[in-house]
């Protein structure tokens, strides 16, 4: 024979475990900057705010507009100059050849730029170079005007910050796409496409990038006499005041962004705040609830909010009532349950204990007969107490559908009075009229509806006199079904209205045998009303002269 250890209850370490195998204690919460929710809230508010933010950076089209409209100041610049240098540099031949008189045209062309920036250059209709004003004595001189580099920029972290800044965004900006500006020692104009545009009567101006990707821009156009093109004039100029006007618009976007983002911060924080602190407030109440043993641990109150967290603070509170509620209901029970239980054993115990001393027969047999009464009364009692305790459960996991009451009714109106004995209690059954009531269905459960039904029409079967008049009655009242016992009984005591639907309620007619009824048929009764939506009351009936004549029960059941 093998050795089968005795049952062992499970470890209450283990026991305690939660589904994913953990040990139930105190949650640790993060600080509100550690939160994923208040993570996520943050990076999306400045996600929306970052990606219009980049896109006004760009400035592309900004940059674009501040380009044409120099080129088109210095187009009509050029051809000012244009008009100016064929009117004093030109000069007409005996045979009428007109000529350009090359240092003529770099005199008038220094005199009318002036301490100008822009420089201007002038190629004969040959292609050849022939007059620079960055040149200050002609083009065999070897002095050439140049500009003074930028002031140096700032140093340390702030300067290197700006510096990647502005390399960054020449990065983005996109300036790549325009072509570079190369200027050979000796120039002609094959080496610029404006300049053999000019020379062949057209205005032409074009953008481009040196080698430390600032902007230089130029113009050319013919330089004319009565329709004839004797050289091209070609102004240029660095494009300082546009990066300047882009920079200037790129700070104005960024302070307006660093506000807004701290804002955008501020606000996320806030909305975090609002959303995430009343969030974690409920699961440490949760927690609470879950912990405690001897304290109702409340949960916070967040309805006046009148949002998606006070509705689920309302439902969290109600929840945990009902859980408490039921916790109690379930203590009362068992005590109840042990109540009950130990009159009848106390019997059996005491007719055991006594039939075994005793030798007559006669005695013996009454004994034998209170043990056999008791233990049907514990049968009967353990049925229903079972029947008691399977209901919550029945309810909330049977499949529910549409109870036709017009059919339940008839059907429990039938089984009692066909089956009712002589000297019983006379029926009587009255459903208000289809064309007035229209349909009498309720979406429930169509077996414990008729259990409820039954209990009604037994009860007062048990109270009904000899021939008594029982009616059972059906009519609509708005949009509720109202069913209604009445019996010809003694009524119900005074101030036992409610009580009787209480578990193990005992009030039951004269002369009825002791233990024949649990007193659970009214309290299952009211349970399943209750869990269909409807509820159940009871009324003592009263005649003319105001004496009580009877009970009434009522049970209305909202409408499909």
């Amino acid at each position: 024979m093998n050795f089968v250890p005795p049952a062992q209850d499970k470890d209450p370490v283990e026991a305690s475990r939660d589904v994913k195998g953990r040990r139930p204690g105190k949650r640790r919460f993060r600080p509100r900057w550690r939160s994923p929710l208040t993570r996520r809230i943050l990076a999306l508010n400045l996600l929306v705010l970052v990606i219009p933010v980049l896109g006004l950076m760009h400035l592309d089209d900004y940059r674009k507009g501040l380009i044409a409209a120099e080129l088109q100041a210095l187009t009509t610049q050029a051809r000012a100059y244009s008009f100016s240098l064929a009117g004093g540099a030109v000069v007409v031949a005996a045979n009428g050849e007109q000529r350009l008189v090359a240092e003529q045209a770099a005199r008038i062309t220094r005199l009318l730029l002036g301490d100008s920036t822009i420089r201007a250059r002038i190629f004969h209709r040959e292609g050849e170079l022939i007059a620079d004003s960055f040149r200050i004595a002609g083009l065999s001189s070897g002095i050439e005007v140049t500009e003074l580099p930028p002031p140096r920029p700032r140093s340390g972290v702030a300067g290197w910050l700006s510096r990647q800044f502005d390399r960054f965004m020449d990065l983005f900006a996109g300036r790549s796409d325009l072509p570079l500006y190369r200027e050979n020692r000796r120039q002609t104009a094959q080496d610029y496409e404006e300049i053999e545009r000019a020379l062949l009567g057209e205005s032409t101006g074009v953008a481009r990038r040196d080698g430390k990707g600032g902007l230089v821009l130029s113009v050319a156009v013919p330089l004319q006499r009565y329709r004839q093109v004797l050289a091209a004039l070609m102004l240029s100029s660095d494009g300082a005041s546009i990066e300047a006007a882009v920079r200037d618009r790129r700070a104005d976007i960024l302070w307006v962004f660093a506000v807004a983002m701290a804002a955008t911060v501020l606000v996320s924080f806030y909305l975090s705040g609002t959303i995430a602190r009343p969030i974690r407030q409920l699961v440490e109440a949760a927690d609470q609830v879950r912990r405690s043993k001897n304290r109702r641990a409340q949960i916070p109150d967040f309805s006046r909010r009148r949002d998606e967290i006070g509705e689920l603070s309302e439902a969290l509170r109600e929840m945990t009532e009902a859980l408490w509620n039921r916790m109690d209901a379930i203590e009362r029970f068992a005590a109840d349950v042990s109540h009950e239980i130990k009159n009848p054993l106390t019997s059996v115990r005491s007719a055991v204990e006594t039939v075994a001393r005793i030798d007559d027969p006669t005695q013996q047999r009454k004994l034998m007969a209170i043990i056999l009464d008791d233990v049907q009364r514990l049968d009967r009692l353990i049925s229903d107490i079972s029947d008691a305790s399977r209901l919550d459960a029945e309810l909330s996991r049977a499949q529910t559908e549409a109870v036709d009451l017009k059919q339940l009714l008839n059907a429990v109106f039938t089984s009692y009075s066909e089956t009712q004995k002589d000297g019983g209690p006379r029926f009587e059954i009255e459903i208000q009229d289809e064309k007035r009531a229209g349909e009498l269905t309720v979406i429930g459960m169509e077996g414990r509806l008729g259990q409820v039904f039954r209990n009604l029409m037994a009860n007062a079967i048990s109270f009904s006199p000899p021939g008594g008049l029982l009616k059972i009655s059906l009519r609509r009242d708005g949009q509720e079904a109202v069913v209604t016992v009445e019996d010809e009984g003694g009524g119900i005591p005074e101030g036992k209205l409610e009580a009787i639907f209480d578990r193990f309620y005992s009030e039951r007619p004269k002369g009825e045998k002791f233990g024949t009824h649990s007193g659970l048929g009214l309290s299952i009764s009211k349970q399943i009303v209750e869990a269909h939506g409807g509820v159940i009351r009871a009324n003592n009936r009263l005649d003319s002269s105001g004496e009580v004549c009877g009970a009434c029960f009522e049970v209305r059941l909202p409408l499909e």
